[in-house]
């Protein structure tokens, strides 16, 4: 390992990306004296490809910082605040699940740039935009990060938020590619005009053809619907099947949506996106000088596809453990660990829970034909709200 020094670091921690976990684990250091450059290779607003679904989790978490992050973020436009799930077996029968905690849809464009709004209103912070890096170099004594432009920022801690693809993680873990039984490939496309689409339903759509996965149609505000399709990479790859192409399929000939989509106008082309997921054998999050929030550490929920609360929650951890270190002046990996246990007891669970479900459920049609026919049942809703989640 490089044994260079820094003698005067230009932050204490470096945040990399900008989306929900970086933006968050700005928020929960609001107040901590610590210098904290947040980086983003875009200039905000920019998209970001997913299904625009922000859990009820998402909101509590960032109301227990302040809640008026929350109250702002309700004020975002558009915006579709969701009262009910309905969920469509492959056999055509369905039933809704009703949600406790608040909750809306609305366009990542829009949230993000919301919640990088409440970074540089509330904190401190140094917002870096169009900061693409390149390479990031942990030493003894600090860490550099070396952007595309030729400059290099100098920090003592770094935290990946940088997605997917992270470069931190690349850059930084041992095995820093997922095996394509934790790694799900999804395409979403707006639309506008939907017959019979409800404000404040979210509709999931199981069949045979995309088995590990579902069809999702979320109203997002503005009279606009983010439509899109997951499924488990390794069936993708195994099966050669292009999810555009399948897409488009079934909203023309799923009985359920055919006629639906007959006068529908999608509004822009398919893009594609990946889903790290969590649940199985974990790898690790964190290092000497740095951890991993959100996509970047795999915190992706394998049987509901979301992963915007666990992005917040985990950046929010990750803050906590910042405060710790320069506390104790202690960045080494072994101190570092803690994050990872943290993150093993307050998301594992969730994401054990369901990847074994996902994985019982995604192969076995049947099951989940008999399991609406259960949900329908009286007394048996909240069992099937609890066996979701």
């Amino acid at each position: 390992m490089p044994t260079s020094t820094i003698t005067s670091p230009d932050y204490d921690v470096a945040l990399v990306g900008a989306g929900p976990a970086g933006t968050a684990c700005a928020l929960a250091l609001r107040g901590s004296g610590l210098r904290v450059a947040l980086l983003d290779k875009s200039t905000f607003p920019r998209d970001k490809v997913c299904g625009d679904a922000i859990p009820g989790h998402a909101l509590k978490a960032l109301a227990q910082l302040d809640p008026a992050y929350v109250a702002a973020l309700w004020r975002t436009e558009p915006l579709d605040a969701v009262r009910r799930s309905r969920l469509v077996a492959p056999g055509g029968g369905s039933f809704y699940l009703h949600w406790k905690l608040p909750t809306f849809n609305s366009p990542r464009l829009a949230f993000d740039a919301a919640l990088l709004a409440l970074v540089r209103q509330h904190t401190a912070t140094a917002v870096l935009e169009g900061a693409t890096l390149k390479h990031v170099e942990i030493t003894a004594a600090g860490v550099h990060l070396h952007l595309a432009d030729g400059q290099a920022i100098r920090a003592g801690l770094v935290v990946g938020c940088d997605g997917a693809n992270s470069v931190v993680g690349r850059r930084l873990l041992p095995e820093p590619r997922l095996a394509r039984a934790h790694h799900s490939a999804g395409v979403r496309a707006y639309f506008e005009n939907v017959a019979g689409a409800e404000s404040g339903t979210t509709e999931f759509f199981f069949s045979r053809s995309h088995l590990a996965g579902y069809l999702w149609l979320f109203p997002v505000g503005a009279g606009r619907y983010n439509v899109g399709l997951g499924m488990l990479s390794e069936l993708v790859s195994q099966h050669k099947i292009d999810l555009k192409k399948l897409l488009l399929e079934q909203l023309a000939t799923h009985p359920g949506l055919a006629s639906r989509f007959r006068e529908a106008r999608q509004l822009g082309p398919i893009q594609g996106f990946g889903l790290p997921m969590g649940g199985g054998r974990q790898r690790p999050a964190s290092g000497m000088r740095f951890m991993l929030c959100g996509d970047a550490a795999s915190l992706i929920d394998p049987l509901q596809g979301h992963g915007i609360d666990l992005a917040i929650r985990s950046g929010i951890l990750a803050a906590g453990q910042v405060r710790a270190c320069f506390e104790r002046q202690d960045f080494s990996a072994d101190f570092m660990r803690g994050y990872d246990e943290q993150l093993r007891q307050q998301l594992g669970p969730q994401l054990a829970h369901s990847y074994r479900l996902q994985r019982l459920l995604g192969t076995r049609p049947w099951l989940m034909n008999l399991g609406t026919r259960l949900a329908r049942l009286p007394g048996l809703r909240g069992w099937a709200q609890r066996l979701v989640g």
